[in-house]
């Protein structure tokens, strides 16, 4: 059969099934990829960015909390969807509110949970472009891939994640489970690379500086020529830049330096180890954590799969905190602060923001250096395998817990009822899911249709380069052009992240009022953390407004994402109001819905 619409999710998940899935979708070898040159091109706040996710880090902290607090009472499918209505309802004088209160978390939870897998593709849509380059540099170009091509990508690979989701979650689980083994390895052996590579290239030696037209690292200087405008770097014609001569008739070897900023002001390396991990400017902190906090979701997923969890009590809460610590305290401090120290005269954060893979470079650079010139590219592929994997799997987990709270939405009416039901044979909701391989497909689309926008607008003479073809240079307009069009990679990760802190935030509000006058309430784990990740997430979110109005960050991105948010709350308010009106229900509870629910 189908569907079936009276079948109900099968307790399969232990504890490591259930913390697995929510590592797999923090994944730190994809995020690493993603998120650092979005990261490094908000605004001037670039060398705040390890501090950054320390708040990024504190904040959902305190929100874990909330959900393993909450996940023991209320064991079950749906997350804070489900949770809003629990507590709710369990309090005298506060359970006329539970209808209206769960379809504003869950309606809310839908700006990140829907956007955030359109994320995941359009970065997989980079990655593959990136690599397509790398292997075939006369077809695209490595830092700078087609969007069309891009765009194919984006649609290939979110139905292909919708048909795993498709089929069950223990098999999703299995995947998820090998993806964490192999993404946390290789990610520990880059970050030991990295810093070696600084630790053993100190200002003055010969080092490596990279070429990204050739997407090669060489240890010479370039020869360049000017005409009288612009100094281009003079190339043979494979491509491969010609090295400056000394007196002698020989290469100038390259020197590497660490200077914080160039002439114009513009931040490039961090001269020491104590600068990576310095606030710089508090404003900066918080700027940094907007974008950061894309890398730390995912901790409250496992929360939606309480229904499939053997022993949900228990196990969730765990599951819960576990997940965000190795992932996030443990695998992304060491990692960000790897890859930051590793900046240099050679690959300065200029040369990250206008690369559609810095980590990529950064991995043919280190390479090279310990494997010998040419072989950085074979470590780099090796590596991306590893991330072409981890993206697989925090899609794969994301997907999985969007799709359940739209059917726990569906089940409940709040949303069309087709999307409260489950597929006969695979028990999984499996209207939800296609749904939203679709929209994941239309956001990724956008996401990758300006991926230089802004401040990362290409020069006319990078566009100019480009391998010319549809599908390696169609959608690239002039500098100017770009520059006045938003980054859309970046626009689309705001508009998820937006989403993140307005869930958190009604998440941690939610737990006080679950926890209020109950008999196990403890003050620190019910009130002064809830508050705590309240305020931090409201923060946060007011620096989406404030940033752009004090100097701070980009301006176009963020309000950009507020206007989506604000358009996604007014239509969720239409909805709700000719919902109620079509079905015959009210906004506060009837007396009967309290005995029914208590």
């Amino acid at each position: 059969m189908a569907e079936n619409e009276q079948a109900e999710m099968k307790p399969t998940l232990g504890l490591t099934g259930l913390t697995m899935n929510a590592m797999a979708l923090i994944a730190p070898g994809a995020f690493l990829w993603l998120t650092f040159v979005a990261q490094g091109t908000a605004g001037a706040t670039a060398p705040s960015m390890w501090l950054g996710i320390v708040l990024a880090l504190l904040l959902c902290l305190a929100t874990a909390v909330c959900y393993a607090e909450m996940a023991k009472l209320y064991p079950g499918t749906g997350s804070s969807y489900f949770f809003a209505e629990q507590s709710f309802l369990n309090h005298e004088k506060a359970w006329r509110y539970a209808r209206i209160s769960k379809f504003i978390v869950g309606w809310g939870s839908h700006l990140y949970y829907w956007v955030y897998p359109g994320v995941m593709v359009a970065v997989m849509g980079e990655l593959v472009g990136y690599l397509t380059g790398t292997l075939w540099p006369n077809f695209m170009s490595a830092s700078n891939p087609g969007p069309a091509f891009m765009a194919l990508i984006v649609i290939i690979f979110s139905f292909a994640i919708a048909w795993i989701a498709h089929r069950g979650i223990n098999g999703s689980t299995a995947i998820n489970i090998a993806i964490n083994v192999i993404q946390i390895s290789a990610l520990l052996v880059f970050s030991v690379m990295a810093l070696g590579y600084r630790m053993n290239h100190p200002a003055g030696s010969v080092a490596y500086q990279f070429d990204s037209s050739s997407g090669e690292a060489y240890t010479y200087e370039f020869a360049t020529k000017t005409d009288g405008k612009t100094e281009t770097v003079v190339r043979d014609a494979n491509g491969v830049p010609q090295p400056k001569l000394d007196a002698a008739g020989k290469p100038v070897p390259y020197h590497i330096s660490y200077p914080e900023k160039d002439a114009s002001g513009n931040f490039l390396t961090h001269p020491t180890a104590g600068s990576v991990v310095s606030v710089h400017n508090l404003s900066w902190v918080f700027i940094q954590a907007t974008v950061a906090i894309l890398i730390l979701v995912g901790f409250e997923s496992v929360t939606a799969m309480g229904a499939e969890a053997r022993n949900a009590k228990r196990d969730v809460p765990i599951a819960v905190i576990t997940s965000l610590l190795v992932q996030g305290a443990f695998c992304y401090l060491i990692e960000y602060f790897a890859a930051e120290y590793f900046l240099n005269s050679g690959y300065p954060m200029t040369s990250a923001t206008g690369s559609a893979a810095p980590i990529g470079d950064m991995m043919i650079m280190i390479g090279d250096a310990i494997f010998g010139q040419g072989n950085g590219r074979t470590f780099m592929l090796i590596e991306a395998f590893t991330v072409f994997l981890a993206i697989i799997g925090t899609t794969l987990s994301c997907m999985n817990t969007g799709a359940r709270v739209t059917y726990a939405m569906g089940k409940d009416s709040e949303l069309p009822d087709h999307f409260g039901a489950l597929h006969g044979a695979n028990l999984t909701p499996h209207r939800a899911i296609w749904t939203l391989a679709i929209i994941s497909a239309a956001i990724g689309i956008v996401g990758v249709s300006v991926p230089f926008g802004d401040g990362g607008a290409l020069s006319d003479a990078t566009i100019a380069a480009l391998p010319h073809g549809f599908w390696s240079s169609f959608g690239y307009m002039s500098h100017d052009k770009m520059a006045a069009l938003p980054q859309t990679v970046l626009l689309v990760t705001l508009t998820s992240n937006f989403g993140t802190f307005l869930l958190y935030a009604l998440s941690c509000f939610i737990c006080v009022v679950a926890y209020h006058k109950h008999p196990k309430f403890n003050a620190l784990k019910h009130l002064v953390i809830p508050v705590f990740g309240l305020l931090a997430n409201l923060i946060c979110m007011a620096f989406y407004l404030i940033g752009p109005f004090i100097g701070i960050g980009t301006k176009m991105e963020p309000l950009l994402a507020l206007g989506i948010a604000g358009v996604w709350a007014i239509y969720g308010g239409i909805y709700f109001l000719r919902s109620s009106k079509g079905t015959g229900r009210t906004t506060l509870l009837p007396d009967e819905a309290k005995a029914a629910g208590t």
